[in-house]
């Protein structure tokens, strides 16, 4: 725990010393400025803005993870860009414990901004559940998204090159609300299809129990081969 606690240390270290990590430490408040303040003066202005809101908020609320994700995708591939990571890789430590005990600060400030996001947000009234399985979901996707960048990149350029990648991949199911619905399910090989139709869910006033169980079991599965391509890469 000691250790865990050192790293996590060292670890925001460098992020507080890259001017660019620390400008993605700000973009959640950001975030909170555009929903609460931006968008309802858009619906003021632009009353047809309020057809696309659920659209606006699914982003807005994912956004938040891939801001986070981005930031320790970095701290990830920079150690191995300096060989810290073969340091780590022969410390007497289940690998996947020892990483995901790395990214539990990342994951709780994910889960945090999320639920205030989702509580402050002036559109919609959420229910306590709605809010905890839209948070546990979204935790899910924090660990998924910065080892994937990790995975695919060997360098901070290969990074921000994945990174746009990603989003694109993370963001593209939101077309199926735009497409014909023939069309729409091709989007469901995707696994933030099924969160996105959980959030449009909550937002229509319900829990989607089927969402959420597809949504949690596609994910699990990303964070798991994941994690296990990272541990084979990472520490050698």
């Amino acid at each position: 725990m000691n250790l865990l606690l050192k790293l996590s240390g060292n670890d925001f270290k460098l992020i507080f010393r890259d001017a660019s990590l620390r400008f993605f430490l700000a973009l959640p408040l950001l975030i909170f400025l555009v929903i609460n303040y931006f968008v309802p003066y858009l619906i003021t202005e632009f009353p047809v803005v309020k057809d696309y809101l659920p659209y606006i908020f699914i982003a807005a609320t994912i956004q938040i993870v891939q801001m986070f994700g981005f930031i320790y995708a970095m701290v990830f591939i920079d150690e191995k860009d300096t060989q810290v990571a073969k340091v780590y890789g022969i410390l007497p430590v289940n690998k996947s414990g020892f990483t995901f005990g790395r990214l539990a600060i990342p994951i709780a400030i994910s889960i945090l901004v999320t639920y205030l996001l989702l509580v402050l947000q002036p559109f919609y009234s959420f229910s306590f559940e709605q809010k905890l399985g839209a948070t546990f979901l979204i935790a899910i996707l924090s660990v998924a998204y910065p080892l994937m960048i990790a995975i695919l990149s060997t360098n901070k350029m290969e990074g921000m090159t994945w990174v746009k990648g990603l989003n694109i991949i993370v963001i593209l199911p939101l077309a199926t609300y735009f497409v014909p619905t023939t069309y729409s399910y091709f989007f469901a090989i995707f696994p933030t299809y099924w969160l996105f139709e959980f959030i449009k869910e909550m937002i229509e006033g319900s829990f989607s129990v089927i969402h959420f169980v597809i949504s949690a079991l596609y994910l699990g599965l990303v964070v798991f081969f994941s994690m296990s391509f990272f541990v084979k890469r990472h520490f050698v």
